[in-house]
């Protein structure tokens, strides 16, 4: 199967539902040319471009858990993602001026990625710096995120024996997977530790994982091989790091309760792309 994305928008291939639940989030405007006000990040401009991706969420066939499908996957214009990842420094600029709320650990470094950020954080962040600089930044998703990781994308799928009738096997095969395993350390670092992938971004899959603006999915791959979308939940969204995860978006708000009460992991940021559309 094959799918081309205009700048994240399917365009053509799977006509099912499926095809809302993986569509990028794409905001019309357009750039805006007037005089920033804060530093336009530095921004890296991948070029157009395929690469096979293996489908976010979780998939069943004849109601057992199942592998999710690969797609290979056509970005037709040119995507430009921040080098690194949103520092704490520029993170406080935003709350500075009251535009996004504030961090109890903020320590204002220009060198270490801003962590402890909720999804809501990082949209409110992205509206903030659009009308800062006069252009329209967002989050990625997760195609998007998946193709500037390039190589450093992990496809951390389990074998497909872990997909028969035994539920232990899965969850010993998602325990030794070598992606969730690595002892990395919590901390943030100082920008560039993690190095540059082949794109020349820093510090993808290092130990800040960082938000995207895809939603969980749960489908149903049928008999045909056409993908139908069971559950998309909005309110938990795709994390890329190490390896991929679910979020919960509100997660630090303690009034909703639950899950939602205390912080975001301490190894959560962000990484924004500029919208050009």
């Amino acid at each position: 199967m094959r799918l081309v994305w205009n700048l994240g928008l399917v365009a053509t291939g799977l006509a099912t539902p499926m095809a809302i639940a993986i569509a990028a989030f794409m905001p019309g405007n357009a750039l805006n040319p007037t005089a920033s006000r804060v530093p336009v990040p530095d921004l890296v401009e991948l070029r157009p471009g395929s690469f096979p991706y293996r489908a976010r969420g979780e998939f069943t066939r004849d109601g057992k858990p199942a592998r999710a499908p690969v797609w290979n996957v056509t970005f037709t214009r040119t995507l430009a993602v921040m080098r690194h990842q949103v520092t704490e420094a520029e993170y406080w600029r935003c709350a500075k001026a009251e535009a996004c709320p504030m961090i109890d650990r903020q320590a204002a470094a220009d060198d270490r990625p801003m962590v402890n950020v909720n999804w809501h954080d990082a949209q409110a962040y992205a509206a903030w710096l659009s009308r800062e600089t006069g252009a329209r930044f967002r989050l990625p998703t997760d195609v998007e995120w998946a193709y500037a990781a390039g190589g450093r994308f992990v496809d951390d799928a389990l074998p497909e024996a872990a997909y028969g009738d035994d539920p232990g096997r899965r969850a010993l095969a998602i325990y030794d997977g070598p992606s969730r395993n690595r002892g990395i350390d919590k901390v943030s670092q100082p920008v560039g530790t993690f190095g540059a992938n082949e794109r020349g971004l820093v510090d993808l899959a290092g130990n800040v994982w960082e938000w995207t603006d895809s939603c969980f999915v749960r489908a149903e791959i049928e008999a045909s091989g056409n993908v139908r979308a069971t559950l998309v939940n909005c309110g938990v969204r795709v994390v890329e790091g190490a390896h991929r995860a679910y979020v919960t978006d509100f997660i630090r708000d303690a009034l909703k309760g639950g899950c939602a009460v205390g912080t975001p992991p301490s190894n959560l940021g962000l990484r924004l792309v500029r919208d050009d559309r």
